[in-house]
C-alpha cells in the first residue's frame, strides 16, 4: 500500500487559508460569473504585479487545458499553426485538445525542456509553402518546462524579440509559473513576462487552489471580444467568485502564490540532493518541482509499493527514469521516508 503520492503537485486538496477564505464568503450574496467583488479584486492584485504598462485584461477559468483551448483558439484564425517542442504539454498530455479546435501544431525538438530561437525558424522555414501549409501564427512555450526547467529572462527576450521580427504570437502556458518564478534558476519577473509575451496564464491549481487559473491577455489588441471566448468554450462559471476568491488569497498579504511554490521546490530540491547522493543521476536538472531521477527497474518496482510516481521515460534496458513531484504540502518527513526506502531497496 503506498504512503505517498509523489505523481503530481495538486493530490491534496486546497491550501487551509484558501479554504478559510471559501467558507467565510459562503453565504455572502455576489454577481455570477466573474463580476464579484471577490474577483475584481484579485484582479487588480494581479494587476499591481504586471507593471505600469499593464494594458490588458484577466479572466478566470476552471482548468489548465481550458486555459490553453481558450488562449490558443481565441488567437488563431482556422488556417494558423502552433509552434512547440515535441514535449510540450499541449502535444504530449493534453489529448489532442487543440488539434480538436482545428489547428495544427508544429513540433520541433527542446533544448532542456526549452523552444529556442533556432528551432523556431526551423519551424518557420520548413513551414512556409503556402497555402499548401497551415501558416505559423503562434509560439507556444511554457514554465515552468514539462521538465521542470526555467526560461531565463534572456531567453524570454530573445523568443519575445522573434515573434515580434516574424509577426508571431508569444503565448506562455503557465501552469507551473508559481515554481517558475520561486527557482533559483529564474530571474523573470510576472512584470517582465507581461512585458515579453502577448497571452499567458498563471496556475492556481498546483500551487494550492482548489481549482482555478487566470489567463492574462497582455496585448490589448486580443482582449477585445475575449470574454466570448470563454463562454463559448465552457470556461465562464456562474459562480465565478469560487476563482476569485481563490486568487484573491493566492496574492494576498501572505504571498502563498510564491510563498506555497518556495516550500515545494526546496522539498524537491531535498529530495534530489539525497538521491544524487546515494549515487543515482538525474535525467534533468532540478530547477523546480520536479525531478527525474534514473533508477534500476527492480528498484522502481519497490518503491512502487511504498510512493505512487509517474513512470516518465524508458533509459536502457533495466533502468526507467522517473517523475516526482512535490506540493505546497510535501512534509519534510515525506521526503526522508522516501529516501529511506531508497536505501534498502
Amino acid at each position: 500500500m503506498t504512503t505517498f503520492s509523489f505523481l503530481d503537485d495538486y493530490s491534496e486538496g486546497a491550501h487551509p487559508d484558501i479554504l478559510s477564505a471559501l467558507t467565510e464568503s459562503n453565504y455572502v450574496q455576489q454577481a455570477p460569473y466573474g463580476e464579484d467583488t471577490y474577483s475584481i479584486d484579485a484582479t487588480n492584485r494581479i494587476k499591481a504585479r504586471l507593471g505600469a504598462q499593464f494594458n490588458g485584461a484577466i479572466h478566470y477559468v476552471a482548468s489548465g487545458t481550458m486555459a490553453n483551448i481558450v488562449s490558443i483558439s481565441s488567437c488563431l484564425r482556422p488556417h494558423e499553426a502552433v509552434i512547440a517542442v515535441s514535449s510540450g504539454h499541449i502535444v504530449m498530455r493534453e489529448a489532442g485538445a487543440i488539434e480538436a479546435t482545428g489547428h495544427k501544431l508544429i513540433t520541433v525538438p527542446a533544448v532542456d525542456g526549452k523552444l529556442t530561437p533556432e528551432n523556431i525558424e526551423v519551424a518557420l522555414s520548413s513551414n512556409a509553402h503556402f497555402p499548401h501549409m497551415a501558416k505559423p501564427r503562434l509560439i507556444y512555450i511554457s514554465n515552468a518546462t514539462e521538465t521542470g526547467t526555467v526560461y531565463t529572462l534572456a531567453e524570454l527576450r530573445e523568443i519575445s524579440a522573434l515573434a515580434k521580427q516574424r509577426g508571431l504570437i508569444l503565448f506562455l502556458d503557465g501552469a507551473r509559473l508559481a515554481a517558475a518564478l520561486a527557482s533559483g534558476k529564474n530571474d523573470a519577473t510576472l512584470a517582465d513576462i507581461a512585458a515579453l509575451v502577448d497571452i499567458f496564464w498563471i496556475g492556481g491549481t498546483k500551487v494550492g487552489a482548489l481549482l482555478g487559473e487566470a489567463i492574462v491577455v497582455c496585448n490589448p489588441a486580443l482582449k477585445d471580444n475575449f470574454a466570448f471566448h470563454v463562454k463559448q468554450r465552457g470556461g465562464m462559471l456562474a459562480k465565478g467568485r469560487l476563482l476569485g476568491i481563490q486568487f484573491q488569497a493566492l496574492f494576498g498579504v501572505k504571498h502563498l502564490f510564491l510563498e506555497n511554490a518556495k516550500h515545494a521546490n526546496a522539498m524537491a530540491a531535498k529530495l534530489a540532493a539525497g538521491i544524487v547522493g546515494r549515487g543515482y543521476v538525474l535525467d534533468a536538472e532540478t530547477a523546480t518541482n520536479q525531478v527525474f531521477p534514473i533508477l534500476p527497474d527492480s528498484v522502481i518496482s519497490a518503491l512502487k509499493a511504498y510512493f505512487a510516481f509517474y513512470v516518465w521515460a524508458k533509459s536502457d534496458n533495466d533502468r526507467s527514469v522517473i517523475r516526482l513531484v512535490t506540493s505546497w504540502a510535501t512534509d519534510e518527513r515525506q521526503i526522508d521516508a522516501f529516501l529511506a526506502r531508497l536505501d534498502h531497496v
